[in-house]
């Protein structure tokens, strides 16, 4: 079992933009920007690439509006997206507001926000996509 994994099962308490039957996204709590946020599989799969092709396709379906929302919500040129895998082993796409491509350094230091930035980031974002 992961950190992604006791999140999904509502063990570890994140801040959830959505979810459906295959896939959950929340906040990330250490962003490179404000609104960074993870689309994980329900089901671990170590590997991004190691996902069915059919789930591949389902993962950029399920993100698509959530970065749409992430570019209403939040200051940027628009939603990048990068897929590291180094730190957990549970496959995941981050979806990040950029305004450059260093904006998806993951060497860079990532912001510090408090829970009430990280909650007021979530009901920003929840509500683009309403």
């Amino acid at each position: 079992m992961t950190i992604f994994s006791k999140i999904i099962a509502g063990e570890i308490p994140a801040y959830k933009i959505a979810e459906d039957a295959d896939f959950f996204a929340f906040l990330d709590i250490f962003p490179l920007r404000e609104g960074h946020t993870l689309i994980v599989p329900k089901v671990v799969v170590d590997k991004f690439f190691d996902m069915s092709s059919a789930d591949i396709s389902k993962i950029l379906l399920f993100a698509q509006p959530i970065a749409r929302a992430i570019e209403r919500a939040f200051p940027c040129a628009r939603c990048g997206m990068a897929v590291i895998g180094l730190e957990v082993p549970h496959a995941h796409l981050h979806l990040v507001p950029i305004d450059g491509a260093d904006d998806l350094n993951f060497t860079r230091h990532k912001l510090k926000l408090s829970p009430a930035q990280l909650k007021a980031a979530q009901e920003k974002l929840v509500a683009q996509l309403g």
